[in-house]
Order: C-alpha cells, then sequence, then structure tokens
C-alpha cells in the first residue's frame, strides 16, 4: 500500500511523497477510516496503528473518498483542492493511493506542534488566524505567526469573507482560502 502525505514543509506549506505503507494487521473495511491512528516516518511513509500505540503520530479527523483527476496545472483551482474539505484545524493531509477505498485521510497529531491551529503556520487549508507571507509576486504561503518559522510573516487573515467587498475596513490582502460561503481571506499587515 502506498501514502503521499501534502504536509508543511519548511515554508509551511507543500507536499512531499509518500514512501511504502505497511497494511494495517486489523485489515479494516477502510483503511485510515475517521478516528483511527497512523504512525508514520521521516520518509513520509504512514501505516495504521492502535492509537494506543506508542508508535502513533496522528489521528484521522476527516476521511475523504474518491481522488481528483490528474490537472495539468501545478495547482487544482479553489472548487476542487481537497484540503478545503478537511476540518479546518487538521494538520496534514493523506492522500492514500493504493489502498481501498482510495481518497485522502485529514489528519491532526496526536501532540504538538499542530501547524493547523490558527498562526501554527501550515495545514491543509488557511482559517482566520493564519499568518501569511508573499513567496512569489500572486502567492502567498502560511507562516508561523509567532516568527518562529523559516519565514517571517507579512499578513494575519482576520476574517473569511464571501467577498472582497465583505472583508473590513483595513484589509491589506485578499487570500483566496476555498470554495465554499467564506472564500476569501481578510488580511491585515503586520
Amino acid at each position: 500500500m502506498l501514502l503521499a502525505a501534502c504536509a508543511p514543509d519548511a515554508g509551511g506549506t507543500g507536499s512531499r511523497a509518500a514512501g511504502p505503507a505497511v497494511p494495517p494487521a486489523t485489515h479494516d473495511a477502510v483503511f485510515l477510516d475517521r478516528e483511527e491512528c497512523a504512525a508514520g516516518d521521516l520518509a513520509g511513509s504512514y501505516r495504521e496503528v492502535a492509537c494506543s500505540d506508542p508508535s502513533a503520530r496522528a489521528r484521522v479527523v476527516t476521511r475523504l473518498y474518491g481522488l481528483l483527476p490528474a490537472s495539468p496545472s501545478p495547482a487544482p483551482p479553489a472548487a476542487t483542492r481537497v484540503g478545503d474539505r478537511c476540518s479546518p484545524t487538521a494538520d496534514f493531509l493523506l492522500t492514500v493511493t493504493a489502498a481501498r477505498p482510495q481518497g485522502y485521510a485529514c489528519m491532526r497529531n496526536l501532540q504538538a506542534p499542530h501547524p493547523g491551529d490558527p498562526g501554527g503556520g501550515g495545514g491543509p487549508r488557511t482559517i482566520a488566524g493564519d499568518c501569511v507571507y508573499t513567496s512569489r509576486k500572486g502567492q502567498v504561503k502560511e507562516a508561523r505567526c509567532d516568527g518562529s518559522g523559516p519565514h517571517a510573516p507579512q499578513f494575519r487573515v482576520v476574517e473569511l469573507a464571501r467577498s472582497r467587498r465583505s472583508c473590513p475596513k483595513g484589509t491589506a490582502l485578499y487570500v483566496v482560502v476555498g470554495a465554499g460561503p467564506a472564500g476569501v481571506g481578510c488580511a491585515r499587515r503586520l
């Protein structure tokens, strides 16, 4: 079984490929079902384990089924970003490709750090309280709000809104935060 992990890289966002996964010992009907736990290694390989296992690293908070079709562009449009369907404070996203059923597992670390928390510098979603920096023209990435990460935060998302017009006065940057009713992050300069 193979898994691919989308987790914060040194810049707070990004993805890394996972190595081979070990089949679950219990042979559950669903590999990494909701509330099940996974153990991982530094290479990004994950296997299902009991949540009481000392090697357990993270718990599945949301399980999504089906894979997105391959896209020729480097980033899928906002309406199809899988991370938008994760719980707001999920820490990272696993792509389950070789197990059945295929899909995604939105994961929350069992212990700190929690990059998905507001200001934590990562996670599959951008939420109110997160900080961002300009990585290149027209693109921002998350940064730790406390400044402890490799990139200094430049803006803080103070509110999520339906549109730019709905953002509060003093908004300096509009961040696309996903599909749905709150698709714009209203950010103020730090």
